[in-house]
Order: structure tokens, then C-alpha cells, then sequence
């Protein structure tokens, strides 16, 4: 029988969960096709002011179509295999995502792009250049965190945890 655990412990592995996140330049993107087909790629990020993700991407891309016809998204964050010790058990954290596209030239898009500069550096300056670049913004609505074996999380609105626990008697 798993062991339910107390806000402490919650709190620490929220911290960790953030951690994770926080480790990452980049996210795995899983977005629908026009068909409904689910295709996934990756893409640099930086995070908003309120827990937002945002994206800068072509329409090159397959995922950057996709998001234009269907604003649903997931994202992923996993640990390095090489920092793992049971692959079956790696560290990761999902959110499900609503997504919108930001108006090319309104403020909210010059400051984002300004930091997607800071962050990435030079390149930046190169395809906001190009028109065929989209910068979207992802709100996540729930998610998953999860540690290992029997230590999977359910992420809340306000960024607590709730210990996912199944029962085995069934």
C-alpha cells in the first residue's frame, strides 16, 4: 500500500518538478494533424510571467499548421537517460495545453521575442526577420509529474501536487 504524503513532501517534489522544467531550453511538442494523427517534434521555449510557454516556430514545421487549425497542445519534459538510473521509471512532467497564436508586432510579442533574443541568442534576430515564423503562447490546464514508482503527480491549477495513488485491490 502506497503511503499518502504531507504538504511537506508535496511542496519538495513540486520544487523538483520546477527544477526539471527549469533544466530544459527546449520541449517536446505533441500536436494533432489535420487528420487527427498526433505528430510530436521539439522546439526552443521560454517561460511567461504566469506560468505560460512560449514558442517560436515555422511554418516549415508540421506542428506549426497543426496548432493553427487546433489549439490544443502537450508538452514534455523528461530527465536525461544518462542522468537515470530505471529508464521505466525516469523523471518527467507533461501538460496538457491550450495555445494561441500572438499578433506579430503587438508589445506582447516584441518583448517576448526580445527574450527569446537574450536567451538563444543571434539567431533570433534572423527569424523574427522571417515571416513565416509564428510565436504561440501555451497555457497549460493540467498536467502530470512524475519521480518514479508509485511517486506520479497530478499538477493542479496553482502548481500544487496531488499524489496520484491506485488502488491494488481491485
Amino acid at each position: 500500500m502506497v503511503k499518502r504524503m504531507d504538504q511537506d513532501q508535496l511542496n519538495n517534489y513540486a520544487e523538483k518538478c520546477q527544477k526539471l522544467i527549469n533544466s530544459h531550453k527546449t520541449l517536446s511538442l505533441s500536436t494533432l494533424s489535420k487528420n487527427d494523427h498526433p505528430e510530436i517534434s521539439y522546439t526552443p521555449f521560454i517561460r511567461g510571467d504566469v506560468g505560460d510557454f512560449y514558442i517560436f516556430i515555422s511554418e516549415l514545421a508540421h506542428h506549426t499548421s497543426n496548432l493553427l487549425l487546433n489549439s490544443k497542445a502537450s508538452i514534455l519534459f523528461a530527465a536525461l537517460e544518462s542522468e537515470t538510473k530505471n529508464l521505466f521509471a525516469r523523471e518527467r512532467v507533461f501538460f496538457n495545453c491550450t495555445t494561441e497564436e500572438v499578433e506579430r508586432g503587438c508589445g506582447e510579442f516584441n518583448s517576448r521575442l526580445d527574450r527569446f533574443q537574450e536567451t538563444f541568442g543571434n539567431t533570433v534576430e534572423l527569424l523574427k526577420s522571417m515571416s513565416d515564423f509564428h510565436l504561440f503562447r501555451l497555457t497549460p490546464f493540467n498536467g502530470q509529474y512524475t519521480v518514479g514508482f508509485g511517486k506520479a503527480f497530478t499538477i493542479n491549477d496553482n502548481a500544487t501536487l496531488t499524489h496520484i495513488v491506485i488502488d491494488k485491490k481491485k
